[in-house]
């Protein structure tokens, strides 16, 4: 009975060191005392004994940090894997050291630490930041007229042109020293949401020169030089810049460009014997390029003479070239979605500049790779999520508006169920987009360049934002598809792929980026065991693949145990921050933060090198990360935003949203892993009662839905945060201005058709229609004359809400018809009927 109570309290005490993850020491005293319990309480025969204390001596002498163990275990293990690991390349491995590992190593490492991240302040503008915002952008913003600049114009108007460049809006993010204006991140975004709800041309002009471009290289490599010649010429507009990555030849993999340079000596402005490059290149889909001044280009760099050193191939390097010099061409236009902005091929041959052009000069040569990667993050992290949530963001506010405006069946569509279904899309979508958006914008005011969380936003928002457009766009039917300057929706659902193809493609993203770079950065000891074997220093490297190796070996031991415990107990017993409503989905997210940090490392195990290749595996795990990032992100806003009751339909339809994701990548990736049973043991730690009980995370329920819906169908300040940023014109004949103004009026008018109706059951009122519905209620005393004009106004402001624009025959450009003129406000006054709104075909309009 003792030796049994003993085993099971070794058991126990095992569970324990390894939930904790108590180091070797503590292994071993809890061990030596359970083995002399054992030796004077089991009656175990000598010989037994004493094996049992020579296996734990030697355990003890392996498993703690001993030179016994550096020479007799880690030595010849370092050899072994220097031989089976595959060789990275100095592209990959530069791509793999660049930017740094922010929120992303915590969820990596099975015990996220909430209190870090709820602990970073909540991202917030400088009050110079919102005067621009609530300035210089409102003006922009109500100088655009998107079917002007993409349907007649297919460019911005040179005003427009002029008023970006006179305000600064290409050096955002150049320091005032330079005359830029010195914004943070979040600032950056915010812009860029407010100008892709207006124009997706103006946000993309904006966006451009403020991410990877010449002004970021230039801040992070810039010689002093080149900083102080080209940064006040960028911040005020004297150069538009470009930068051309992308050749025909190499999209996604762009570390095989065959664009070169070939150091020499040439002839520079009338100088002989200039140390130089000859540059031949071929570029497209460069934004910018056919109205840039200043080219920034990305080639590999050859020395064949040794001019610069000893090496033939230098490797990448980026270089500043005036669009003025000799040899540069720029083509003609890319037409890419209606979107019109400037975008074209740049090309040129034996176009000869000095080495002076290089960004950072002659030492920065042959590492452009590294500062593209490291710089990466702008474009990534900050211009594509804006993009996206911008988009979201206009779509959650009108077509929540249009949900209540737009009637059938006598009944609001946005009460259909099949409509709440995709208005809780948007809304839910939209929630944990921003969410992400400003944590990770925040990030990089912190100081992070957060390389895998950057491809987790680019890849994920710019997604669900494509999900929320399909559904604005299902919601709107027919005033979806039918262009014109009344459609508010049409040319962000064009223009939605944009985001997705550029800097990097979503698939790419998705299936090689996020898990394949983030198992390496994220992870707290895979990146040590690589750079171990790259050590040449050979005791150097032992002693550091030591401590790799085996704090590998514990993490891996102590998140299959805490995976397992916390699916047995549905993790109810992990301590978590939040209040009633959120510390279930911080124990929950802890949990598969744990299943994910194991199934990572089973997976590398099972498949090795070959993961890399597994692509659809890779993508299922970088899955799993990626939700886990989202959900903490939509917590992190609820935080900070002081806990307001009403986001939380949003919190939880996002929340659990992300969590039903996170078990599907779970279930997808255990489903395809060769091994079948080492897929049937994951299952059974992770989710220990999926058998008898199914799934445990399910998607949002239809009642919580309906709840999202509730919010975008009226103005409140749930709705108020989650369109915050959207572009609404001062001109009450605007196409969103008269939206907004009808689902207030409609509102407004909702209880006085409920009072009607009434009578009309009552037998009050004898007419059918609508019109002398109104008239006859007002005439009989049921309704007021003010209330009258109010039922008056909301089925004008619907009808001038559901129309849409046409055109003549030949679609020439002409005056649009009569029929779509705005309704104004002084119209509305004195009119009690409105003929020529009514159809000539069926009659008055049904009761209301």
């Amino acid at each position: 009975m003792y030796t049994l109570l003993i085993l099971l309290a070794a058991l126990a005490v095992a569970w324990i060191l390894a939930y904790h993850r108590l180091p070797a020491f503590a292994w071993t005293v809890a061990f030596a005392i359970v083995l002399g319990l054992l030796t004077f309480y089991a009656g175990w025969p000598q010989p037994l004994v004493t094996a049992l204390w020579a296996i734990l001596v030697v355990g003890a002498l392996i498993g703690n940090p001993t030179p016994i163990r550096r020479v007799l275990v880690s030595r010849p293990l370092l050899s072994f894997f220097r031989r089976i690991l595959p060789q990275v390349s100095q592209t990959e491995q530069e791509a793999l050291e660049a930017g740094t590992v922010w929120w992303d190593g915590e969820l990596f490492s099975g015990r996220p630490d909430w209190g870090k991240l709820l602990g970073y302040p909540k991202p917030a503008l400088t009050a110079g930041e919102r005067a621009f915002l609530d300035g210089p952008v409102e003006e922009l913003c109500a100088m655009l007229h998107d079917w002007e600049i993409s349907h007649e114009l297919q460019d911005l108007p040179p005003q427009v042109w002029q008023f970006i460049r006179d305000k600064g809006f290409i050096g955002m993010i150049i320091p005032k020293e330079y005359g830029g204006l010195g914004f943070s991140a979040l600032a950056h975004s915010e812009v860029i949401v407010k100008l892709i709800t207006r124009s997706s041309t103006a946000a993309i002009t904006v966006m451009v020169p403020n991410s990877l471009g010449p002004a970021e290289l230039l801040l992070h490599y810039g010689t002093p030089a080149q900083k102080n010649h080209y940064l006040p010429r960028l911040a005020k507009g004297l150069d538009i810049p470009c930068f051309a990555l992308t050749s025909p030849e190499a999209g996604s993999d762009a570390g095989a460009i065959p664009d070169f340079g070939i150091v020499c000596r040439g002839e520079w402005q009338g100088k002989k014997d200039v140390l130089g490059m000859r540059l031949t290149w071929e570029k497209r889909y460069i934004t910018l390029a056919p109205v840039a001044t200043l080219l920034g280009l990305a080639f590999r760099l050859y020395d064949p003479d040794h001019l610069l050193g000893d090496r033939d191939d230098i490797g990448i390097t980026l270089a500043l070239i005036p669009t003025q010099t000799e040899g540069v061409h720029i083509g003609r236009r890319h037409f890419p979605l209606n979107a019109v902005f400037q975008n074209g091929p740049t090309w040129g041959k034996d176009v000869f500049v000095p080495l002076e052009f290089v960004i950072g000069g002659e030492q920065y040569v042959g590492q452009g790779w590294k500062m593209l990667m490291n710089c990466l993050a702008a474009g990534r992290s900050i211009s594509l999520p804006a993009n996206a949530c911008g988009i979201a963001k206009g779509c959650a506010l009108t077509t929540g508006a249009y949900g209540r405006v737009r009637q059938q069946f006598r009944l609001s569509i946005g009460r259909f169920e099949g409509v709440e279904e995709a208005l809780a899309r948007i809304g839910g979508n939209t929630y944990i987009m921003d969410a992400a958006r400003v944590m990770t914008a925040g990030a990089v005011d912190l100081g992070e360049k957060p390389s895998v969380v950057s491809a987790i936003v680019k890849y994920h928002l710019t997604e669900r934002g494509r999900q929320v457009i399909n559904d604005a766009m299902d919601v709107h039917g027919g005033k979806g598809i039918c262009l014109g300057p009344s459609n508010y929706l049409a040319r962000a659902y064009q223009q939605i792929p944009i985001a997705i193809t550029v800097e990097g493609a979503n698939i790419l993203t998705r299936s090689m980026i996020i898990f394949g770079q983030g198992v390496i950065r994220g992870h707290p000891y895979v990146l040590k065991e690589i750079q171990a074997t790259q050590e040449r220093d050979r005791e150097k490297a032992v002693r550091n693949f030591d401590a790799a190796f085996f704090g590998h070996v514990g993490f891996f031991v102590s998140n299959k145990a805490r995976a397992f415990w916390m699916g047995l107990t549905g993790a109810r017993f992990v301590r978590a921050p939040g209040d009633s409503q959120t510390r279930r989905y911080y124990q929950h997210l802890t949990r598969m933060s744990a299943a994910f940090a194991w199934t990572a490392d089973v997976s590398m195990f099972l498949l090795g090198g070959a993961l890399k290749r597994r692509e659809r595996l890779s993508a299922r795990l970088g899955d799993i990360l990626s939700n886990l990032y989202l959900a903490s992100a939509a917590l992190k806003r609820y935080e900070d935003d002081g806990h307001p009751a009403e986001d939380l339909p949003l919190v939880h339809w996002s929340v659990r949203d992300a969590l039903a994701r996170t078990e599907e990548a779970f279930y997808g990736l255990i489903a395809n892993l060769p091994n079948r049973f080492v897929a049937g043991a994951l299952r059974a730690i992770i989710f220990p009662f999926a058998f008898p009980l199914g799934r445990e995370f399910s998607p949002p329920r239809d009642r919580l839905g309906s709840q999202v819906v509730g919010l975008l169908l009226a103005p409140g300040p749930a709705r108020s945060r989650l369109t915050a940023g959207v572009y609404i014109p001062n001109d009450p004949d605007e196409p969103v201005a008269v939206l907004e103004a009808a689902l207030r009026a409609v509102i407004a008018a909702e209880p006085i058709g409920a009072k009607i109706r009434q009578a009309r059951e009552r037998g009050v009122i004898a007419s059918g229609f609508a019109d002398p519905m109104v008239d006859e209620a007002r005439a009989k005393g049921v309704i007021t004359q003010a209330e009258k004009e109010a039922m008056e106004r909301a089925k004008l402001l619907r009808r001038r809400v559901i129309m849409v624009d046409d055109f003549p025959k030949d679609l020439g450009k002409t005056e649009i018809h009569q029929t779509t003129q705005p309704v104004t406000f002084e119209a509305l006054r004195g009119r009690t009927a409105w003929p020529e709104l009514e159809s000539r075909e069926h009659g008055p309009s049904p009761a209301p």
